[in-house]
Formats: structure tokens, sequence, C-alpha cells
């Protein structure tokens, strides 16, 4: 069978790698994480709300990009649709007459950084959602609106959760987003061009693989969803950085911290996905100065932990095995940490590695892909040995290896993951409906 190949636009993403995830609606100001669309649409006012505030938070964290939730479940726009009265449109904030899209997107561009916006297919205020026809043509005039009035856009999140059963019209989807935002990386539904890692959890798995025929619709859905065919999907891995989603005043307790954080870093892109934390705004509209303390508490570790990169250059093997090859540093180096990068232009072609360090086995695991990141006791070497494996338990392709590279981190294995709390069952309005596919 082919190996799928990815398009640029896909691995432009992969190398991006993080970004950050911005839920902010009526939720906000009611204490809520999904609620029915019946909650009045004045009570959004969001007094402070500075979208460059959220940008330049993203920006001095290293993120590459950020996702707002356009709508969520209950149907409340953050733009003055055309297509309801529920929306900005109808709240205080602005008078009627702001548009938090148009801020976000005025904020990314000035920022050289790209706008995602997540549209959720459930709407729970839409009279028209029990009309599968009705609402389809409402939902792609939403969506058309998104992608026509607020220039490039870096990702579209389609978010699975609530339409469990229900079918949507992708070919219109699909049609809208090839026609007005082609370059835009499709999140898991349609004709996905990156899918969900499968869990709330921010946790990648090894192997880490991008080729795969199914993908996981929502938590609730009682089996993935099968694609037309084998396609080239590398993950994303969401999760926010408290307990829930949209800010809320009491449960700052469950700010996650900052060694959690990296644990998930390292179990997320370090294992070659990619990471969406959740950092959202409060309700003055701005990020919460404790949730901005500490991603940068975490983001400026990342940043010492690999700041001084070790080189090295790839040789194949002096016996010629396949498979096999020789990572040689300039001079002696005392390292802690390894970051692999496989070259996938002609797809993913690395399943099992191994390195060794003069006899000394330092790691025996599964993908590279985009990249892999190892920590290991300090070990003082000039080469390092990897040796390749394929799909199956073959020889490996040297030529798919691009790069390894070393780093002396003060830290000779990764932080452990610790446990979180759960959701709060009082934070829901109603749970989603858990119809049969």
């Amino acid at each position: 069978m082919p190996v799928p190949i990815p398009t640029p636009g896909q691995l432009a993403w992969q190398e991006d790698g993080f970004g950050l995830f911005l839920h902010l609606g009526v939720n906000t100001f009611h204490g809520r994480e999904w609620s029915d669309g019946t909650l009045d649409p004045a009570c959004f006012d969001p007094s402070e709300l500075d979208a460059a505030q959220w940008v330049d938070t993203a920006v001095r964290a290293g993120a590459r990009y950020v996702v707002l939730t356009a709508k969520h479940h209950d149907g409340f726009c953050l733009w003055p649709t055309d297509t309801t009265d529920y929306s900005v449109r109808s709240s205080p904030w602005r008078d009627g007459r702001g548009d938090v899209v148009a801020e976000l997107a005025d904020a990314c561009r000035a920022a050289g950084i790209g706008l995602g916006l997540y549209l959720s297919p459930w709407d729970r205020n839409a009279a028209c959602y029990p009309d599968p026809q009705a609402y389809d043509a409402f939902y792609l005039s939403q969506l058309t609106e998104l992608c026509t009035r607020y220039g490039p856009l870096y990702e579209l999140w389609f978010d699975g959760a609530g339409s469990e059963g229900r079918s949507y019209d992708w070919d219109g989807v699909m049609g809208v987003i090839e026609q007005h935002q082609p370059d835009a990386m499709v999140f898991n539904m349609g004709r996905p061009t990156i899918r969900w890692v499968g869990n709330e959890d921010g946790l990648a798995a090894d192997p880490c693989r991008y080729a795969t025929d199914t993908s996981a619709v929502s938590i609730y859905a009682q089996r993935d969803a099968a694609l037309d065919r084998t396609r080239y999907l590398p993950p994303e891995c969401d999760v926010p950085i408290r307990r829930h989603w949209f800010w809320q005043p009491d449960d700052l307790h469950t700010l996650k911290t900052r060694d959690h954080l990296l644990a998930l870093w390292y179990r997320s892109v370090g294992l070659g996905a990619g990471l969406l934390l959740n950092v959202p705004p409060d309700r003055r509209g701005l990020i919460d100065d404790h949730d901005r303390a500490r991603l940068h508490e975490f983001t400026d570790e990342l940043a010492r932990r690999f700041r001084a990169p070790q080189v090295t250059q790839l040789f194949a093997a002096d016996r010629g095995d396949r498979g096999e090859l020789v990572a040689r540093f300039a001079a002696p180096v005392l390292i802690d940490h390894l970051e692999l990068r496989e070259d996938l232009g002609r797809g993913q072609r690395i399943f099992g590695h191994e390195i060794l360090a003069d006899g000394r086995l330092l790691a025996r695991v599964g993908t590279v892909g985009v990249r892999r990141v190892h920590a290991f006791a300090p070990v003082t070497v000039t080469e390092l040995r990897i040796r390749l494996t394929g799909d199956g338990g073959g020889g490996g392709d040297q030529g798919a290896l691009r790069a390894v590279t070393g780093f002396h981190t003060g830290f000779a294995s990764l932080p452990e993951i610790e446990e979180q709390l759960p959701f709060i069952a009082g934070k829901f309005d109603a749970e989603p409906q858990r119809t049969s596919p």
C-alpha cells in the first residue's frame, strides 16, 4: 500500500507544533461549560477585552497560532453574523457593534501568527437545528461569513461533541473551505487534514502514526468514524490549563503545575504531535493573570532547556547495515536530551528506533515523526549509533532521518504526569445526546 504523503501545509502545521485555544462566550459569564442556548446575550460584556493581550500572551509563550471558539455548542456567535440574533450584536459589549473575531484577526495579523476558528456543528440555539436540510444551509452561511470576512485562516476546528449520530453536509462544508480558505488546516471532520488525538488530556502515544483510515469524533462517540481512505492526518492534542475549558471563577486551585505542563509537552510535541493548550479569556476579556504567569513559567523553562543545541552530522554506518546511522558531534559533548527529526516529504517511514552511545542503550522506542525528544542520564559522547526500523519490523530508511540534535538540560528523565481532578458535573446544563451512529 502506498505511503500517504503530506501536503506542504500539513508539514508547516506540524513544524509549528504549538498553539493556544481560546474559549470565550456566554458560558464565561455564567460559570458554565456547556449551556443550552437560552442564556441572555446581554450577559456578554467583557468590558476590558483586548485581543492584542491574548496574542501577546501566545507569542511570548512561543505559540504559532490561536484557535477561538467563534461559536460553541450554545450557538452564541462572537461575530455579528447575519444568520441569527444570538450574537455579539445583541450584547452590550461595544454597544452591540463589536466583533471579537475581527479584533483577534487584526491582532494575529499584526503579530504574524495564525488565526484558527472553532465553529461548533452542534447548535442548541438555532430553531432550525432539528431540520437537517435547513440547518445545513444555516451552518454553511455561518462558515462562509467566517471564511470571507477575516482574511487567511490557519485552522478550522470542528468539534464532534453533541453531534454523535448526526450527519451534516460535509461536502458543502469542504466546498466552502476549498473555495475561500484552501490553505486552512481542517480539524477532524469533513475531509480533515489534521485529527484529534482522541482524548482531552493533551497526550499522544508511541507509536504516533500519521497515516490512518479512521478519525475519533468525540469522547462520547461509541466508535471512531471511518475515512474514505487511508490519509496522512497528524494529531493535535488539546487540553485546558485548568480543569475547565471556559474561564471559571472557582477553579484556580486546578491550575496545572509547571511540571505537569512540561510533562504534557514531552508527551505531545515531544512524541511528534501538536499541542493546543487552552488558556481562556476571563470576564474582563483578558487572559487571567495566574494562567498567563503559569503558561510563561512553563514555556520559559522549555526555552531554557533547549537553548543550546549541539548539532550532529549524519552518516551511514561503516558496515552499511540498512537502517543504521552514525550521528557525529564536532567534539565530545555532555548531553541528557536528544531531538530526532524525520524527513516526512515521502511520508512517515520510521516506526521503531534505538539509540546507542558507546554500546550503551539510551532509547529503544517507536516513531520519530516531525520531532521526537528523548531524556536520559547524562552522557559524554562524540558519536551515537541510531538503528531505524520501518513498519512491520523491516529495515528503516536511512534517508528518512534528517536531524539529530543533543542538549544538556540538567534533567535526566521526563516529568511525571500528575493526577488531575475531573470536571464538575454542575458546570454543565446538560450532557450531549448519545445517539447510536
